[in-house]
């Protein structure tokens, strides 16, 4: 059978992920100066202003404000234009009491409850080395490369807002052909964006379809709104968290918990997902499934999950979906401790996963397969 899946993407002067990465570049600076530090920071951008709001308790607080001029300016945006206002206040001391004190693990000092209840999901997908659906690969490389032309462009012609989608063709349930591309970029007012067409084809859709799979019958779509001058903050308030489905794996799979950005690792919404993703990974690479779907529940103050789910989608290669879970329980340790300890997540490594996805990166600790030879030992 044939169906069309699609993807999206936005670059990092996004307006919404200009606050996820603000967020996670103030998440990073605590963590430098106390890796216990307690991080829940939202942040909002409209046309002038930055406003950090949220919780923050740690030994040493940095430079907010530094930190917001850093990001900003790594977005693309002058810090100049933005009067930046801080509402943070320490966490509340009843979440502090659930994560330091566990209900369910008395016996062990060193355990810590979650500090949110959550449902969380990670998945994983052998259509691409990324482990992650072909769209959502795509849709994230198009972004990237429009980045790329709007620094390396020396006339600054673009701006730093863009997004990106994409729709591929799949006949049953694989990929076959990129279909259409959509790519919305910010540009000067003096530039007529059909000037750049050329430009966008050969340095931004060409090198990001490198490898994949089109022909002569791909439909492109620039500027679909007309022109496109106006961007970012001034043109659209962003808010932290906003996009979760460009985050993860886009429409394929539910969207389980939280955002992840500006939150400390005891934030289950974020680690959690990560492990999931972690053991999705490692469960396909095995081959115990094409593709994979973990789902993890906990509540707040309680160490152990309250659900394990493992669903292959009928891709199941070796046992059932039921004996995937009870392996995965024993395979990994999916306590709050257990997964900061695992990952090695109380370090500054978060602001790089603000724009992107979070997913599909060799070089982030969640995408590691070292799990491999213990989930076989425990199922064979």
């Amino acid at each position: 059978m044939t169906h069309f899946y699609s993807a999206e993407s936005v670059t990092a002067g996004h307006p919404d992920k200009l606050c996820d990465q603000i967020a996670d570049t103030v998440l990073d600076g605590c963590l430098t100066l106390d890796r216990n530090a307690r991080v829940a920071c939202e942040v909002l951008a409209t046309k002038g202003h930055i406003v950090l709001a949220g919780e923050i308790s740690t030994t040493v607080m940095p430079d907010l404000g530094k930190l917001t001029r850093e990001a900003l300016e790594n977005a693309g945006y002058n810090p100049k234009d933005f009067e930046i206002e801080s509402l943070i206040h320490p966490q509340s001391p009843d979440i502090e009491a659930a994560v330091n004190d566990p209900l369910d693990a008395e016996s062990d000092p060193n355990a810590i409850g979650a500090g949110d209840q959550c449902v969380v999901v990670g998945y994983a997908t052998d259509e691409t080395p990324e482990m992650l659906p072909l769209p959502v690969v795509l849709a994230h490389r198009l972004t990237s490369r429009l980045t790329w032309a709007c620094i390396n462009d020396g006339q600054k012609r673009f701006g730093p807002d863009g997004k990106a989608m994409v729709i591929v063709e799949y006949e049953d349930e694989r990929p076959v052909r990129v279909a259409r591309i959509v790519v919305s970029f910010q540009h000067a007012p003096e530039v007529d964006p059909t000037d750049l067409t050329e430009l966008i084809w050969q340095n931004v859709i060409l090198s990001a379809l490198k490898g994949m799979p089109y022909d002569d019958s791909l439909e492109l779509i620039l500027n679909p709104g007309g022109h496109f001058v106006l961007g970012g903050p001034d043109a659209d308030t962003g808010l932290t968290g906003r996009k979760l489905a460009v985050d993860a794996y886009g429409p394929f799979v539910p969207t389980g918990g939280g955002a992840f950005s500006g939150k400390d690792p005891t934030k289950l919404d974020r680690s959690g997902a990560y492990m999931a993703r972690c053991i999705a990974k490692n469960l396909v690479t095995s081959r115990f499934a094409r593709r994979c779907q973990v789902t993890l529940t906990y509540a707040i103050g309680m160490a152990k999950p309250l659900a394990v789910e493992v669903d292959t989608f009928g891709t199941g290669l070796l046992c059932e979906d039921d004996c995937l879970a009870v392996a995965v329980q024993s395979a990994f340790d999916l306590t709050p401790a257990g997964i900061i300890t695992e990952l090695d997540l109380q370090r500054p490594i978060y602001a790089r996963t603000a724009v992107g996805g979070h997913f599909g990166r060799e070089d982030l600790p969640w995408e590691k397969l070292d799990h491999t030879g213990l989930l076989m030992a425990t199922l064979i």
